[in-house]
């Protein structure tokens, strides 16, 4: 079973739970230091990793209207600046080859957008960074099809991969998330994470922007701890209903610290007991 390392930590689907988190797209210096901050505070407490997310582009927005964020040059900035000061990695999502390794000289871990998951010259320029590479299983996929996006980000001699669950398209405007994935994909060898938030999305749901029930993702990252998993993903913010994105899918920042916290429980319990199959 792969282990990958990113800075100081260890993430494997037999260590303790890595908390991937932060807001979905970056809005100002002061706001991604204030949840980083807050965040890493949260972890410590419970004994969970931290690694900060958030994104400089949105590309993938609903509406052309939609806002996209700080943009790849300010928002590196503001992520370097996130991890100097707080002494944790940090996430962004690419969106073209091009970005790779402009997003590489800074990020801990390059994430590829579920969007974007079976995009063979996407998949080689991350790999190619020798940085960590998150990959979101497309909701358009089979949890199991995954081997074929872990061999072409393998044969770049990159194995610094990671696996994230971000549920499956299910009619309209709706998607589902089957935890059955979560071992079929940790079958490759490699990290599971799953996304507790993207999974309960409404993808376009409000015509102009995507909706979501935020009230089940903490449900989702439950379940996934409980079953065993190397890192749950959870984007956060003080205020989401008035966030410039994914919003409705997002959970408040002064709820994370307990959810956290039961999230190690699980977590401990599903290591001490783990499944076989």
């Amino acid at each position: 079973m792969t282990q990958v390392k990113v800075r100081d930590l260890l993430i494997g689907n037999d260590r303790p739970l890595t908390v991937i988190a932060g807001p979905c797209q970056l809005e100002s210096e002061d706001h991604a230091q204030m949840i980083a901050g807050r965040m890493k505070e949260a972890c410590d407490a419970a004994g969970a990793q931290y690694i900060f997310k958030a994104s400089y582009d949105k590309a993938n927005r609903t509406s052309l209207s939609g806002r996209r964020g700080l943009g790849i040059e300010a928002g590196l900035k503001v992520l370097q600046s996130v991890a100097r000061a707080n002494d944790v990695p940090v996430l962004t999502d690419v969106h073209t080859e091009a970005q790779c390794a402009a997003a590489a000289e800074v990020a801990d871990v390059l994430q590829i957008p579920a969007f974007l998951c079976r995009q063979t010259d996407m998949l080689l320029a991350a790999g190619e960074t020798g940085r960590a590479v998150n990959v979101k299983k497309g909701q358009f996929l089979a949890p199991w099809e995954m081997g074929n996006i872990v061999e072409k980000i393998e044969s770049t001699g990159n194995n610094r991969i990671l696996l994230t669950e971000r549920g499956t398209s299910f009619g309209y405007n709706t998607l589902v998330a089957d935890m059955r994935a979560l071992p079929q994909m940790a079958a490759t060898g490699y990290p599971v994470v799953m996304d507790a938030t993207h999974s309960v999305q409404q993808p376009g749901g409000r015509g102009g922007s995507s909706g979501g029930q935020r009230e089940f993702a903490p449900l989702m990252a439950r379940a996934a701890a409980a079953i065993g998993v190397a890192a749950v993903f959870i984007e956060t913010h003080e205020d989401p209903d008035n966030a410039p994105s994914d919003g409705p899918n997002m959970v408040y920042l002064d709820q994370m610290p307990r959810l956290i916290a039961t999230l190690m429980k699980f977590d401990a319990l599903a290591k001490d007991h783990p499944l076989t199959f």
